[in-house]
């Protein structure tokens, strides 16, 4: 599965370990993620993420 990274403080989404802090389960698409989830190291929203 494809890793994103935030252009703002460079924190890598990997949907192995997913975000469970903020509810996203493993396994869970970068595009399967709501819409309102923000980056946990900075706050950006979805639109700062570009695949890496």
């Amino acid at each position: 599965m494809q890793k994103y990274k935030c252009t703002l403080c460079e924190y890598i989404y990997d949907p192995a370990t997913g975000d469970p802090d903020t509810g996203v389960q493993p396994g869970t698409p970068f595009n399967d993620i709501p819409d309102d989830w923000r980056c946990p190291l900075c706050g950006a929203d979805k639109s700062a993420f570009e695949p890496i």
